[in-house]
């Protein structure tokens, strides 16, 4: 967390910033561990001030603020990060805050795992081009999957979570995804055919959309939050996620497990997603 429909609804909530001016640049005083800042927090500042923002954008799991003068401000917030326009839910964890020629944009992290970069157009493509990280996850077509992954001996569910075959899959979406198509989370991507990966890509167009439209998931920690502060309500409609040994709400038969997979949680339905066919 969050994942690309909380880093996208994040970018859909600063939209307001887009033709707004930098005046000032501050690093809030905090005594816990540091974000990585690219490349200094003197350049970022001599960099941005006085710079007019002429668009937002998303790569992956980053929030992407692109600058009147070519370079992008690229925020990633890893497990704990939010990017917001209102005020965060303390000062204590504030890293970054932007001042406007009206309002703010601010850069809030509890665990500080996140960062902030600046490139310029040529070092953007370089670390985020097609060879670093695969097509988006809102767009990516089966035919785009089964090139990039299916080959592949790994499970299916540790293999979208790999950012260079597919980009904004977390360990939440992509159990809800494997739900919705029907497919275990073990089976073997070299093992799944032409008709299987086009349910993963009708399921993680759906699910992904429908979260959007819900504004990400907050979970039982409350750490994400929109770019407003507030709660994301997507958590109310998890068909798997945290469900473990709970009914389905799919075959209404079928009782959730919870497995671990690369040292993460995954939470299916044995019923709904057999291990074969």
């Amino acid at each position: 967390m969050p994942e690309l429909p909380e880093v996208e609804t994040m970018r859909r909530g600063i939209l307001s910033v887009v033709g707004k001016k930098i005046r000032n640049v501050d690093f809030p005083r905090c005594k816990l561990k540091p974000i990585l800042i690219y490349p200094t927090r003197a350049k970022l500042k001599r960099r941005l001030e006085g710079q007019k923002i002429v668009g937002t954008g998303r790569l992956g799991k980053r929030v992407v603020v692109e600058l009147q003068s070519g370079d992008s401000v690229v925020f990633e917030p890893r497990m704990t990060g939010l990017v917001l326009v209102a005020d965060p839910p303390n000062r204590t964890h504030l890293r970054l805050e932007i001042q406007l020629s009206r309002g703010k944009l601010l850069y809030w992290d509890r665990r500080g795992l996140g960062n902030v970069k600046v490139f310029d157009g040529d070092e953007l493509a370089a670390e985020f081009g097609s060879h670093r990280l695969g097509p988006d996850a809102l767009t990516a077509t089966a035919e785009q999957l089964a090139d990039k992954l299916g080959s592949s001996s790994r499970e299916i569910k540790v293999a979208l979570l790999d950012q260079r075959a597919v980009a904004g899959i977390g360990n939440l979406y992509a159990a809800e995804i494997l739900h919705v198509a029907g497919i275990h989370p073990q089976k073997r991507c070299k093992s799944m055919s032409a008709a299987m990966w086009k349910r993963v890509e009708t399921a993680t167009h759906k699910i992904l959309s429908t979260a959007i439209k819900y504004e990400g998931s907050t979970l039982g920690d409350g750490t994400y939050r929109n770019a407003l502060n507030q709660d994301g309500s997507y958590q109310n409609h998890h068909q798997v996620y945290m469900r473990a040994d709970e009914k389905c709400f799919r075959c209404k038969s079928g009782t959730i497990k919870r497995i671990v997979q690369a040292q993460r949680s995954t939470f299916f339905c044995p019923k709904c997603q057999k291990k074969r066919g």
